[in-house]
This record gives structure tokens, sequence and C-alpha cells, in this order.
């Protein structure tokens, strides 16, 4: 009789760590299925779309990933929900690049936009050489760059007004040589008048920019 109660008792526990097992088990496979749903779904969203919310999407990625971990660590059979994650991180990390590459795209497109609206139509992309501002049409690029900067003087960003600065000195490096091919000197006055403008008004509007960034970064 009481062999047959400790029987009892240890067939009892094994069915209680049998159970144990399985309800752990069954916790891992969910916590790794809910963070390839995650996964899954981000994957899924347009990528402007998850630009402008990257740093909660990363934040929910990271506790997700987290967690799925954390319920399998413990586990000896565990190798198949190991390799869901990793399928889940694979597919993560292809679709960050995807969006770095996005970003990458966007920020030539943004710095050639503001190069073409600062230089003009006769614009030529050929690495801040200018090779085609001449004598002739020198001082209508400094006109228009001038203007231009002034007309949007309020929305450029630091980084913008970095820019700016890095076409403007490059323009000046183009009129070195361009004074040397016949270069009036009524356009080169005019064209003096036009940098002393200039001068101040790059001055204060990137300081402007970057206390507005500074006071932004701190809320």
């Amino acid at each position: 009789m009481k062999t047959l109660k400790i029987s009892m008792v240890l067939c009892t526990l094994g069915l209680l760590f049998a159970s144990c097992k399985d309800e752990k088990q069954e916790a891992a496979k969910l916590k790794v299925e809910e963070y390839a749903t995650y996964v899954d779904s981000i994957s899924n969203l347009d990528l402007a779309v998850a630009n402008s919310n990257w740093t909660n999407i990363e934040n929910g990625y990271t506790t997700y990933k987290y967690t799925a971990n954390e319920n399998i660590k413990d586990l000896k059979e565990s190798e198949a929900l190991k390799n869901d994650i990793d399928d889940s991180t694979l597919k993560f990390e292809d679709y960050k690049a995807q969006l770095a590459e996005k970003r990458h795209q966007d920020m030539l497109n943004a710095k050639n936009n503001l190069r073409l609206a600062l230089l003009g139509k006769n614009y030529m992309n050929d690495d801040m050489k200018f090779e085609w501002i001449n004598k002739d049409n020198i001082l209508s690029v400094y006109q228009n760059f001038v203007d231009t900067a002034q007309a949007n003087k309020d929305s450029y960003s630091r980084e913008d007004w970095d820019e700016i600065k890095l076409i403007y000195e490059a323009i000046d490096t183009r009129k070195n040589t361009v004074e040397n091919e016949g270069l009036t000197s009524s356009d080169n006055r005019k064209i003096a008048g036009l940098k002393l403008k200039f001068a101040p008004m790059y001055t204060f509007n990137r300081m402007g920019a970057k206390s507005e960034e500074n006071a932004e970064a701190k809320e």
C-alpha cells in the first residue's frame, strides 16, 4: 500500500512536471509568434511611414525580441524556436537596410534640389567644380543664389545652411578662375555687393537654426 502511494505521488509529480514543461513551451511559442507577427507588420509598412515613426518601431522591436529570447532560453528543445527568431531578425534587418537606403537617397535628392534652387536652371552636377559657371553668367548665379537664400532663410535647417556655405565657397573658388577669363569690373562690383549681403544673412540664420534645433532636442 505504501509503495502504491509513492508511485501515485511520483506519477502525479511527473504529470505536473510535464504539464509545466508544456505550458512553458506554449508560452515561449506564443512570444516567438508575437515577435514574428510584429516584424511582419513592420515589413509591410511603407518606408516613408516607417521612417517617420522609427524610434517607436525600434523600441517595440527590441521589446518583442528580448521577450521571445527570454522565454526560450531555459527550454531544452528550443532549436526550432531559435530558428524562427533568427528568421524574423533577418527579415527586420533587411527592412532596416532598405530604410537606410531610402534615407540616403532622400538626402541626396534633397541636396540636389537645394543646389538646383540656389544655382538656377543652368546648374550641372559636376562635383562642386561648377565648370559651367563662366564670366557671362556668374553674376546671375550669385544673384539667384542670394535671392533664393533670402527668400527661404526661415525654412532652412542647420544642415541646409552648412550645405549652402559649401556651395557658396565653391562658387567663390570658381570666381577666382572666372576673374582671369575676363570678368568685367561692373559685374565684379555687383558680385561684391551680393557677397556683403549674404555674409550676415548666413551667420544670423545659421545661428538661429542651430538654436531652434537645440531647443527641440531639449524638449
